[in-house]
């Protein structure tokens, strides 16, 4: 799948302080309208400018955000005229699942990534409660509201230095296979899924979106290399959030909340830049960090929701790489190659 590169700071030198003021931004503009889920907001915008290279980028900037809320609506409405029809429900969150990992291995697009990320959220929280399904529905859709408006804001603010358009260039997973590949795929992640409808509740919600991200990536070794890194990117994210949570204990100030979050925000994406590790690692430990904090003025323990947070990312990411790798030695023909260093 498609992964954007490092960002360069000779494109783009306030790339980090543009991330950083739009997860203080939406975190503030969620506190003020009152958000049912605000860590959806900050986390919605940053998510989507991490992923902007060079010049401003209306069609990420715009169209995605607008694409959020369309599969967001479309997904609740589904959720919600199947759900007294289970056996109907699960065929359908089955078949969008199949249906991505082959648009994500066939293009390498990754539009397909989040036709499942919003597949689990709306089928597991509807399948708990569709009170709770619809409250996350409309936080995603004030997410998306906002983004709307602060990514835009903080481009014409703080413009990248180069006005050259970033262009995206998608291959197909290498290894052929790609329907045989997706059905796998889609198969292990309606497993976990089901184990959350079943079992346990939408706490664990975590399990199968570290599946999620796990399973895009094609080869043997990118599904364990995703997996390690989901993990070291959760314990970063949680540390930080510990560390923030603590110092904000001792003078519980706004002020002081979004100052130490623009801190943490800032180091992470200037690791994105010119850490040792691959920047999608700093932008998932920002993701955590961002849910951990507002987890923690809300309803959670810290460190409570740090362990638990860490154990399902290692758990849904590690099961879902196991049961990747096993399915496609036993039913796919031949060796799926090695990934290329040019590819993570």
């Amino acid at each position: 799948m498609y992964v954007a590169p490092r960002p360069r700071e000779e494109d783009d030198p306030l790339f980090a302080v543009r991330l950083a003021s739009g997860a203080v931004i939406g975190l503030l503009v969620a506190i003020l309208v009152q958000s049912p889920m605000p860590m959806i907001m900050p986390a919605l915008t940053v998510g989507l400018m991490a992923g902007m290279r060079k010049a401003f980028d209306a069609k990420k900037a715009i169209g995605g955000p607008i694409a959020m809320m369309a599969m967001i609506v479309l997904f609740s409405l589904i959720v919600s005229l199947t759900r007294p029809m289970p056996a109907v429900l699960i065929t359908i969150i089955g078949v969008f699942c199949v249906a991505a990992y082959y648009l994500i291995l066939r293009t390498g697009n990754p539009i397909g990534m989040l036709v499942l990320i919003v597949t689990v959220l709306m089928s597991v929280m509807g399948m708990n409660s569709i009170q709770a399904m619809e409250m996350m529905r409309d936080a995603f859709v004030e997410g998306s509201c906002a983004a709307l408006v602060t990514i835009p804001l903080l481009y014409a603010l703080l413009p990248p230095a180069t006005g050259e358009r970033f262009v995206e260039v998608y291959e197909p997973a290498a290894g052929g296979y790609h329907g045989r590949r997706a059905l796998i795929r889609g198969g292990v992640l309606l497993l976990l899924t089901l184990w959350l409808y079943t079992v346990v509740d939408a706490s664990s919600l975590m399990l199968s979106i570290a599946a999620v991200f796990v399973m895009v990536f094609p080869t043997r070794e990118q599904l364990f290399a995703e997996a390690r890194e989901r993990t070291f990117a959760t314990l970063l994210g949680g540390g930080l959030a510990l560390l923030i949570i603590g110092v904000f204990s001792v003078a519980a100030h706004l002020s002081i909340l979004l100052s130490l979050v623009f801190l943490g925000c800032l180091f992470l994406a200037s690791r994105m830049m010119a850490g040792r590790h691959p920047p999608m690692v700093y932008q998932f430990a920002l993701s955590a960090m961002i849910a951990l904090i507002v987890g923690a003025l809300t309803t959670q323990a810290p460190l409570d929701a740090t362990v638990l947070r860490v154990s399902l990312t290692l758990i849904g990411a590690v099961s879902a790489a196991f049961l990747t790798s096993l399915l496609e030695a036993l039913l796919v023909p031949g060796q799926l190659p090695k990934a290329s260093p040019a590819t993570r």
